[in-house]
């Protein structure tokens, strides 16, 4: 039986509109990497904590396991989730 990796908590800061955030969510799944997926259009709240944390407005924004990368930069994703 395959075990499921256990990968660090992954939060992925995103507006509908944005392509990148598309990708970005398409490729975790595609990993089969757990995501909780936040709607900064629609929540202040949560858009001011993804500046807080990122220093950034753009998106996505992906904390993972509390490191911070801004922008779908896979290479980086796959590095701090393990990921060949």
């Amino acid at each position: 039986m395959e075990e499921k990796k256990k990968y660090p908590r992954v939060i992925i800061f995103t507006t509908p509109s944005c392509p990148h955030c598309r990708s970005a969510k398409q490729y975790l799944r595609q990993k089969g990497v757990p995501f909780k997926d936040v709607d900064v259009a629609r929540d202040a709240a949560a858009a001011r904590d993804m500046v807080r944390r990122s220093g950034q407005q753009g998106v996505p924004v992906l904390d993972i396991g509390g490191k911070i990368i801004v922008g779908f930069d896979r290479p980086k994703i796959d590095r701090l989730l393990g990921l060949r």
